[in-house]
């Protein structure tokens, strides 16, 4: 507690609002590229690493026009929504851009979806048209969709990006007038919804969070805001656009200041994400910590000149200190930003500054962002928790989404009554108002009536010189609920590591109810296509393993 609430006898709640000293953009994702194009028409706005295509502003507006004048031509109008099935490229971009513009929906589609995943989301979001990619790794993409047509009566055409029919898609937008276009967004409100995102969710089939102009533009603006965004920016995105991370954060980000899209690769590849940022001379880079680990692990690493750095964002899981201080030395990214958020938020809810010092940028997930709510509450009661005291980090503003598509009894799980967003995360605030998140409500363990915080014993873990990355997860014990397993990857995997070994290192720093009672080695760990940890996954893979080596006797470790 501070001094000034020892004196007033009463703790700080752990509530916070963002100020800002300029309003919400209240304008669609069509009228604020308008406004860029008007600014920065000739500016590079998108490059596509792998093929070396590239685009000015000016290019690329009548490069989405055309796409949306092609999509009219489909019988495409306000509110139908339109399927995207692909890894990053550039034709993504324009589908999104185009769609804002006619007023349509763009459905996000995973690129890991298998057909009873893809033929749910086809369904539950009633598609129309989906632009899709031809393939993706061992994924026979044209091969899947028609395995599921005929049980999607709401589908009406497929457009494949790299075949005849993308050709056929502007070929026949060339025969609409182009003032249909000024037509369609004078009937368009910033409230709008614009997006689906299907949440991978663990259990059932993913929920489609529906988001708005006003959701995405504004969040994807005062990120970069908060990172210093400019016309002379241009911004290396690893990570997929199918999630807000690519689409939000950086497509929206970079066009609404004018920065340039720099596309390294269809999928993450740390290679040619290295080449893209030496190559394109990029300011800014994109990644979950995963993709920085992988990046600074590569073999050629230092040959790569990575000078023109100065910045980007890391998030989609906590960054272990030492990451952190390899990417701000060696990757000169002394600005880099952590943010923390969800799909339903649109997605970031706080942020680090470019100021803050190592330890905020490793230790928290920032502060609340302008125009922005954030609070941390009693997951029972509802009640704000005192500031440094564990709760349900919760959040309310512009960002929370309209809700879950076409299901409001999931929405109203989530989004309470006051218009809270429910993140299902556990989070301190600190007394400065930055905020720490330790876990998931569902991923604390409870070790013998004791709480524990996985996050707290990866971060002690990393520091460990034998150790990668590592993932703590709990499995069921008989005698204690709960017993921690910690899943590592190591540094040198032909160099044998114990578990007598590990629980030495932790006994001086760790609670001896924290320190690991299994150790599971592993060469990676399963992770979604935005590039989180599984750790449900890793959780029922331990407790069956775990469970089998039980029944075969005493010998079980």
């Amino acid at each position: 507690m501070s001094s000034s609430q020892q004196q007033t006898g009463r703790a700080e709640l752990a509530y916070a609002s963002g100020g800002a000293e300029r309003p919400l953009l209240g304008r669609t994702i069509g009228a604020d590229l308008a406004l860029t194009l008007a600014r920065f028409g000739d500016r590079e706005a998108l490059v596509e690493a792998a093929s070396g295509r590239r685009w000015t502003y000016a290019e690329l507006g009548r490069a989405v026009d055309e796409v949306a004048l092609g999509l009219l031509a489909k019988g495409v109008g306000k509110g139908d929504r339109v399927g995207i099935w692909s890894p990053n490229c550039a034709e993504w971009v324009l589908v999104q851009y185009a769609v804002a513009k006619i007023g349509a929906v763009l459905v996000n589609v995973n690129p890991a979806y298998r057909v009873h995943e893809l033929a749910y989301v086809l369904q539950q979001a009633g598609i129309a048209v989906l632009v899709s990619a031809l393939h993706h790794r061992s994924s026979d993409y044209r091969g899947m969709i028609e395995q599921v047509r005929a049980d999607c009566p709401a589908l009406r055409d497929v457009v494949h990006i790299g075949d005849p029919t993308w050709g056929a898609l502007l070929a026949a937008g060339a025969a609409v007038p182009p003032a249909r276009l000024a037509v369609c967004e004078r009937d368009l409100s910033a409230d709008d919804p614009v997006n689906i995102q299907y949440t991978s969710g663990t259990t059932g089939f993913p929920k489609g969070a529906t988001l708005s102009h006003r959701n995405i533009l504004n969040n994807g603006y005062w990120v970069g805001e908060t990172i210093g965004y400019t016309e002379h920016d241009r911004v290396c995105l690893p990570v997929p656009f199918y999630h807000c991370f690519g689409m939000v954060m950086g497509n929206l980000g970079a066009t609404s200041h004018g920065a340039c899209i720099v596309i390294p690769a269809p999928a993450f590849d740390a290679a040619a994400t290295l080449r893209a940022v030496q190559d394109e001379r990029c300011t800014s880079l994109y990644g979950v910590p995963t993709m920085f680990i992988a990046e600074l692990d590569h073999p050629d690493f230092a040959s790569y000149d990575l000078s023109s750095l100065r910045t980007g964002i890391m998030a989609g899981s906590p960054c272990p200190e030492e990451v952190m201080k390899r990417v701000v030395t060696e990757m000169h990214m002394a600005e880099v930003s952590i943010c923390y958020g969800m799909t339903e938020t649109s997605p970031v809810s706080t942020q680090t500054r470019r100021d803050d010092d190592l330890e905020h940028r490793t230790a928290t997930v920032g502060r609340v962002l302008p125009h922005i709510e954030v609070k941390v509450s009693d997951p029972t009661t509802g009640v704000t928790v005192p500031r440094g005291t564990p709760g349900e980090l919760c959040t309310r503003g512009y960002s929370v989404m309209l809700g879950y598509w076409e299901e409001p009894e999931r929405t109203a799980e989530v989004i309470d009554a006051a218009g809270w967003m429910h993140t299902g995360d556990l989070a301190v605030m600190n007394d400065d108002g930055y905020v720490r998140i330790v876990g998931r409500i569902k991923d604390m363990i409870i070790r013998g009536g004791e709480n524990v915080y996985p996050r707290e014993i990866e971060e002690f873990l990393y520091s460990h010189p034998r150790i990668a990355d590592v993932q703590v997860v709990g499995v069921p014990d008989e005698k204690y609920g709960e017993e921690i397993a910690a899943c590592v990857i190591l540094r040198d995997p032909e160099v044998p590591f114990t578990r007598d070994e590990l629980a030495h290192y932790c006994r001086s720093r760790l609670a001896h109810y924290k320190i690991p009672r299994y150790l599971e080695i592993l060469e990676e760990f399963p992770m979604t296509v935005s590039g989180k940890v599984r750790k449900v996954e890793l959780r029922e893979r331990l407790a069956k393993e775990l469970g089998a080596a039980r029944q075969a006797g005493p010998t079980a470790p």
